[in-house]
């Protein structure tokens, strides 16, 4: 039986007037499509679990809303409906500006239902496998896929510590518009790769 967060319903309520009924829809074919899908809300935007594992999430911007299956860089896209990152938003389905934007219920569902499949196989998110024991930040797979393309900011990330991670991680993903969340990202990338870490302009 789903399970319902009460914060999503006051996300939802305080999103634009666009992107209440996209949010709601998403919403309803996430729980059609895996019934047992719990509610919560990891880094400011609602996201959905599958016997524990993160399944997917979606937020809403001033202007679009965005769609992310968490292990997404891990799922076939045999209907061609995932897009580029960058220029095209957040999240497999680029910006959704209206209900028409999302592919059709019958695809989404298929979609929802393979990711669902794949949260619980134990199939890693797109990122690197740490030794049994080590303490690494969670961090969302949009996030580490943007830090390992540039190699310079990978290495730096790769060999930070777990706070100095954990400080940039909670920078980016706290921002509450996608334009502050993109401005954040690009200054980090750059920091890290000179090697610095998040608050390297107060060290003496």
């Amino acid at each position: 039986m789903s399970q319902q967060d009460p914060r999503i319903d006051a996300y939802i309520l305080q999103s634009a007037d666009f992107a209440r009924p996209i949010l709601e829809h998403m919403r309803h074919l996430v729980h059609k499509a895996c019934p047992q899908a719990a509610e919560t809300i990891k880094w400011g935007m609602p996201y959905f679990t599958c016997e524990g594992q993160l399944l997917c999430c979606f937020a809403a911007f001033k202007a679009h809303c965005s769609f992310i299956f968490w292990k997404g860089a891990h799922m076939d896209d045999p209907d061609n409906i995932f897009r580029a990152r960058g220029e095209n938003g957040m999240g497999q389905l680029g910006k959704i500006t209206s209900l028409k934007d999302l592919p059709s219920d019958k695809i989404f569902i298929k979609y929802l239902k393979a990711a669902a499949k794949l949260s619980t196989a134990g199939t890693p998110p797109a990122a690197k496998k740490t030794a049994p024991g080590s303490k690494e930040p969670e961090v969302p797979d949009w996030l580490l896929s943007a830090i390992k393309k540039n190699k310079k900011a990978w290495a730096t990330f790769e060999a930070f510590s777990y706070s100095n991670k954990k400080e940039y991680v909670e920078w980016i993903t706290s921002a509450k518009t996608e334009t502050t969340r993109n401005s954040r990202l690009a200054d980090a990338l750059a920091w890290m790769a000179e090697g610095k870490i998040r608050n390297w302009k107060y060290v003496k």
